[in-house]
């Protein structure tokens, strides 16, 4: 969209984190601000005097965010506007370091443990889950792993299986929530 330009690509200013998004880490995304197409937040920005982040704004949480979190297209929503409430009380440099670590989490899961199907659930799990828990998962990843040595198909359902027994204990639901 012309005119408009993200420095953060970790977190839109929307609050959907694009660090763990599948489209952006398979590079069909340059992120918001670098050549995508038009978005209505985008231009609201730009109509604010280019807020970085909309909870800037002082007419936030407007009309656009009413039905925010309800569906998910192919990164979830579900956490937008709690990700904006953390990046807003703690910063976002301090926003961006938790997320750069749950991307070092994604990207490995999906180097290490992906079967070619577990795409979707890894970036859920990284994307839903809090940084402690994902660290745990990792952990009992590693220990049950046997240093690498598990076939590809056992080492993702082992992965798959620890990070959905974790969000089962959180109350999480690794599925996207599409409109019907």
């Amino acid at each position: 969209m012309k005119g408009f330009v993200r420095k953060n690509q970790l977190l839109s200013l929307c609050g959907l984190n694009c660090g763990l998004c599948t489209m952006r880490i398979g590079d069909y995304c340059g992120g918001c601000g670098n050549g995508n197409q038009s978005c209505a937040i985008a231009r609201c920005s730009l109509a604010h005097d280019g807020v970085e982040y909309c909870f800037e704004c002082r007419e936030f949480p407007c009309e656009k965010y009413r039905d925010a979190g309800q569906y998910d297209s192919f990164i979830t929503h579900r956490r937008q506007m709690d990700d904006l409430a953390l990046a807003a009380r703690d910063g976002i440099e301090a926003y961006n370091v938790v997320q750069r670590e749950k991307v070092e989490i994604l990207h490995r899961l999906l180097s290490e443990y992906n079967d070619g199907r577990k795409k979707t659930l890894f970036s859920l799990a990284v994307n839903l889950m809090e940084l402690p828990d994902l660290q745990w998962a990792m952990a009992l990843i590693d220990t049950q792993d046997n240093a690498g040595t598990m076939p590809q198909k056992d080492r993702a359902k082992l992965a798959a299986g620890i990070l959905q027994q974790i969000a089962d204990e959180r109350k999480l639901v690794l599925k996207l929530n599409r409109k019907k």
